[in-house]
């Protein structure tokens, strides 16, 4: 299949803060991570195993899904939707490089820090770390210390080459080939989160629901 083609099907195609739809990128990655999530936590609980936890783990799991969390990053940091495979890519980076293990106390912060630097790494345009916090539900300190331990972390690798991002493309269309029927009725039913978008640069607007994860 063509590069062109797998973006198209992912809806990769819009760019930066356009009102393009409802990507099919954002369903098919939350649910590639969910799936994760739930087989870390159950494999931790059979073996008995203690998480580690890191700067990026949280007292307890937010109130927020991945796929609700996910939807609010898309619907308010205006960024564009190959944001999202390449916040994949950096967290898997991080991951490894960290040996850290993806639970429901940690993917959250994992997610905004990830997409933030991917926006600010690929978009032309972006906003500044107070207004991602406040579209994470975290503080502006928080925020830059998760975007310092995060760079650290991956040794500031941010470049991803063409063969790397379609590989991870085809693994997310691979997740979507698995659970087609979920995937279509989440997209559905997020549909109603996109709203018409303003000019990217007025740092000063700031999301209308507040959400605080701890």
């Amino acid at each position: 299949m063509s590069n062109s083609k797998i973006y198209i099907k992912l809806g990769l195609n819009g760019r930066t803060g356009q009102n393009q739809g409802y990507p099919k990128v954002l369903s098919l990655l939350s649910s590639r991570l969910q799936k994760h999530v739930e087989k870390n936590e159950k494999l931790l609980q059979t073996t008995q195993t203690k998480d580690v936890p890191t700067i990026f783990h949280g007292s307890r799991a937010p109130s927020l899904t991945i796929q609700q969390y996910i939807d609010r990053i898309f619907k308010y940091s205006r960024c564009s939707p190959s944001c999202f495979v390449v916040a994949n890519i950096y967290m898997d980076r991080l991951i490894q490089s960290e040996s850290i293990v993806l639970t429901s106390l940690n993917v959250h912060r994992l997610l905004i820090t990830s997409i933030m630097l991917a926006t600010k790494f690929i978009d032309e345009a972006f906003f500044n770390n107070a207004y991602y916090a406040k579209v994470g539900g975290i503080s502006r300190a928080e925020m830059n210390r998760l975007e310092m331990k995060f760079l650290f972390g991956i040794d500031f690798q941010l470049y991803v080459n063409l063969f790397t991002f379609k590989e991870y493309c085809l693994e997310l269309m691979g997740e979507g080939s698995e659970d087609e029927v979920q995937i279509q009725n989440a997209v559905h039913g997020s549909c109603g989160i996109i709203e018409k978008r303003s000019k990217k640069n007025d740092d000063s607007t700031y999301p209308t629901i507040e959400i605080e994860i701890n």
